[in-house]
């Protein structure tokens, strides 16, 4: 591209970015003048979203949030149901496939062995409605992905963003990656900072925080991933089960991610002996026989001693289901559980938090049903 045409094109996608930003701005005065009505909803309504496009951790900390509340309330999840082959509301239920569900609710779903009540749909308050009236002892709602739709009204609002795209060094859409603007934030209880690295120095924290500007009431939170030991793909298949310490400069692994920022997945991996070729696919990539092919083609051009396949668990859910999956590769294939642990030994601050809003929810909810 020429000087003249990039000049050219930077201008439109300026302009567009304005008319962007204008249509969400008005959009969300719409919202706090009242012109567009907020469903309120007589149990407390917990929503984890992010202000820009990509992966920024939702679903592991959506896990981790569940994990930490399943025990004392009977939780509803409600998620859009990103790029599932159905329309309208779905309940999960033991049968449900990823194209039934989408593949993050999916794994939400399996993860906690069917013990939540999920559903999907388009219509964050016709999900919610429709959930309840299943199961009307749900006395706690969990949004995924759902910071712009404010059709629901919120009581804790979590947003996600990682740290390295925060959203003060980036641009509105086309421009840039962001849904909507960073004074957006201001509707959030609390803001997490995921997938940071373990050496952050305190100067780090101090300079997001204060880039930030959050209310004194407003919490900031910041998160890393923890990875587990690997998990295989095929159980049924595998002859054994390996460990990365144990793979050597002799050994091969490939790694195969479709997901929206695959750099600490693959960094992650390139820690251990082992070499590492990498191939990635567009976020919630649905692998068709090309691909698998190519996979396959791909796995035994690899020198090693010992090779594997390793992927991430929002990819094993779809190869799992895949009905073209190679059978030839099933033994090889492995995919790294991950976790998350908030930084500074902040666990159990953000769980009392949490907890607190919440129950400052229901009280408030109680007052005003009483009056």
């Amino acid at each position: 591209m020429n000087k003249s045409l990039k000049i050219t094109f930077d201008c439109l996608l300026t302009i567009a970015s304005k008319i962007y930003g204008a249509v969400i701005w008005s959009r969300n005065k719409f919202f706090d003048w009242g012109l567009l009505k907020q469903n309120e909803f007589d149990i407390p309504v917990v929503v984890v979203g992010n202000i820009s496009v990509g992966g920024t951790g939702k679903t592991p900390h959506t896990e981790y949030i569940i994990s930490r509340l399943s025990t004392e309330y009977n939780i509803g999840v409600v998620s859009r149901g990103y790029k599932r082959n159905t329309k309208g509301f779905i309940l999960a239920t033991n049968n449900s496939k990823p194209d039934d569900i989408g593949d993050e609710p999916y794994q939400i779903y399996r993860k906690f062995f069917g013990g939540i009540k999920l559903a999907v749909c388009e219509d964050r308050c016709v999900g919610i409605n429709e959930l309840r009236k299943i199961y009307p002892d749900i006395n706690l709602i969990l949004l995924d992905d759902a910071f712009q739709h404010r059709y629901v009204k919120a009581d804790i609002s979590i947003v996600m963003m990682e740290y390295s795209n925060l959203p003060y060094k980036d641009k509105l859409l086309p421009r840039g990656r962001l849904r909507e603007s960073i004074d957006s934030l201001r509707r959030a209880t609390m803001v997490i900072v995921s997938k940071c690295p373990a050496d952050m120095k305190q100067l780090d924290f101090r300079l997001i925080k204060n880039e930030l500007d959050l209310f004194p009431s407003q919490y900031l939170f910041f998160s890393q991933y923890q990875y587990s030991n690997l998990v295989s793909v095929f159980p049924e298949f595998s002859k054994y089960m390996p460990y990365l310490e144990w793979l050597t400069e002799e050994d091969s692994i490939l790694a195969i991610s479709g997901i929206a920022n695959p750099r600490p997945f693959t960094k992650f991996l390139r820690t251990y002996k082992a070499n590492v070729k990498g191939i990635h696919f567009s976020d919630h990539h649905q692998f068709d026989k090309d691909d698998l092919d190519f996979i396959l083609n791909k796995f035994n051009a690899l020198s090693g001693t010992k090779k594997l396949i390793i992927t991430t668990e929002k990819d094993a859910v779809r190869m799992s289901n895949n009905p073209y999956f190679p059978q030839e590769l099933k033994s090889f294939v492995y995919y790294l559980p991950i976790s998350v642990d908030f930084v500074q030994f902040h666990n159990e601050i953000f769980e009392n938090a949490l907890q607190k809003e919440i129950k400052d929810a229901i009280s408030n909810k109680n007052k005003s049903a009483s009056n």
